[in-house]
C-alpha cells in the first residue's frame, strides 16, 4: 500500500489482513490489498469491456513494429493512455511524484532511456505524462504468472502471464530505440512484460509475492531498460541490482548460449542474484502465505522443477504452461493466464501460445495485425 510519499505502509498488518479475506475471489483481495475498486476501474483500451460470466474471453492483441515514437506509438497513447492516467490518479494527484523529479530519478538510474521518454512525453497534452512514462512510484498492482528457462540446442524463455483481462494492453512492439532492436509484449505504454533484443538476452518477470511497496520503479520500466542497456548476462543482472523497484519481482533472464540468472528484486531489501530457472510467486521461500496458497505458486513451481529436472523440451515446458496447475482459468475473477510466451534470444524471435493458437514473430519480422482469441 503506498503512501503519498511512495513508502510502504508500515502500519499495516499483512498477516491479521489474510485472516479476513476471501482469497478465492481475486479481484476482492486485490480491491482490499490497494484501495482500488477493480471490478469498476474502467478498461485500459475499448477492447476490454466487460465481458459477462460464465463463457470464453474474447481477447484483441495487436503488433506493430517502430523504430522510434512515431505514429503508431501514438495510436497506442490515444488507445491506452486515459485509463493509464486514471489509473495513475486514483488516489489523487498529490500521491504521485511530480512529472519533473520523476525525470530526474529516470535520469539517475536509467538515463539511456531518457530520450525517447522525453520524446514520448512530448506526445501526450497532459500535464502527468512525464510522471506516467516514467513509472516511478506507480500505485500498487499485482501479478500471478510462471515462467521456466528452458535449456537446449535454442534456449527458451517461457512464461505464462496470469492477470485481469480488462488491464492487459495486449500488443506486442518491435521497437529500435537508440539503435537497439527489443521485440516484447508491451504494458504502460512503452514498458514491457516480457521480451528479447537483438543482442541475444531474452527476461521476463513473476510477481515475487510479497505487499511491500517502497519507493521505486514500476517494474514494465525496468524490463523495458534490461532489454534496451544489455548486452550480456552480467549486464542485465547488474541493472537488476541497482534499480530501485518499487514491489516486489522475480527477473529470469536468458542468453543465446543458454546462461541465465534469475534476480529477486524487492523495495525494501537488496536484490538477490539466484541461479534458478523457475520462478512462480514466492522469492525462495513463501513469506505471504495465504497469497501463495491462493494461487498455487508453490504448485506450480514443483511442477516447472519437475520438468526441467526430468529433460522436459521446450515444446513440452509449454504444454504444461497451457494446462493446470500452471495454466489460470479464473478470467471472469480477474486472474486467467492471457498468453503463454516463448522467446528464444539466438533467434530473436517471440511464439505466444494460446491453447487453440499460436502467434509468431521475430525481431527482424513482426506480423503487423491484430487477432482475435477466445480464451476460457
Amino acid at each position: 500500500m503506498a503512501t503519498s510519499d511512495g513508502g510502504s505502509d508500515q502500519g499495516i498488518d499483512w498477516s491479521r489482513l489474510g485472516e479476513r479475506i476471501d482469497w478465492s475471489d481475486w479481484r476482492s483481495w486485490l480491491k482490499e490489498l490497494s484501495g482500488i475498486d477493480w471490478a469498476a476501474l474502467t478498461p485500459r483500451a475499448p477492447r476490454r469491456p466487460e465481458q459477462p460470466a460464465p463463457g470464453p474471453i474474447d481477447l484483441t492483441l495487436a503488433a506493430w513494429a517502430e523504430d522510434e515514437p512515431g505514429d503508431k506509438h501514438a495510436e497506442q497513447i490515444e488507445l491506452s493512455y486515459p485509463a493509464l492516467r486514471e489509473w495513475w490518479l486514483r488516489e489523487g494527484g498529490d500521491a504521485r511524484t511530480p512529472s519533473g523529479e520523476a525525470g530526474e530519478r529516470l535520469a539517475e538510474h536509467m538515463p539511456e532511456l531518457v530520450p525517447t521518454w522525453r520524446r514520448l512525453t512530448e506526445m501526450v497534452d497532459d500535464e502527468y505524462a512525464g510522471a506516467v512514462l516514467a513509472l516511478w512510484n506507480p500505485p500498487a498492482f499485482l501479478t500471478g504468472c510462471s515462467q521456466a528457462a528452458v535449456p537446449g540446442r535454442s534456449p527458451a524463455l517461457v512464461r505464462n502471464y496470469d492477470w485481469d483481462y480488462r488491464l492487459y494492453d495486449g500488443v506486442v512492439m518491435r521497437t529500435a530505440y537508440g539503435g537497439r532492436r527489443v521485440l516484447g509484449m508491451g504494458d504502460c505504454l512503452w514498458g514491457l512484460l516480457d521480451g528479447v533484443n537483438d543482442a541475444g538476452i531474452a527476461v521476463s518477470l513473476t510477481f515475487g509475492g510479497r505487499p511491500n511497496v517502497g519507493t521505486g520503479f514500476g517494474i514494465p520500466i525496468v524490463l523495458r531498460y534490461v532489454l534496451q542497456a544489455s548486452e550480456s548476462i552480467d549486464a542485465a543482472v547488474d541493472a537488476l541490482t541497482r534499480i530501485p523497484v518499487h514491489m516486489s519481482y522475480n527477473v529470469t533472464v536468458l542468453d543465446a548460449e543458454g546462461r541465465h540468472a534469475t534476480v529477486y528484486v524487492a523495495p525494501d531489501r537488496p536484490a538477490q542474484v539466484t541461479d534458478r530457472a523457475v520462478t512462480t510467486n514466492h522469492q525462495g521461500k513463501v513469506e505471504w502465505k495465504p497469497y501463495a496458497a491462493a494461487i498455487r505458486s508453490v504448485e506450480r513451481s514443483d511442477r516447472l522443477d519437475a520438468l526441467l529436472a526430468g529433460g522436459a523440451d521446450t515444446a513440452t515446458v509449454v504444454a504444461a504452461l497451457l494446462r493446470e496447475p500452471m495454466y489460470a482459468t479464473k478470467f471472469h475473477e480477474g486472474f486467467g493466464t492471457l498468453y503463454t510466451a516463448e522467446y528464444r534470444p539466438g533467434e530473436g524471435s517471440a511464439i505466444y501460445h494460446w491453447p487453440e493458437r499460436t502467434w509468431e514473430h521475430s525481431i527482424d519480422g513482426v506480423a503487423e495485425e491484430t487477432v482475435h482469441l477466445l480464451v476460457g
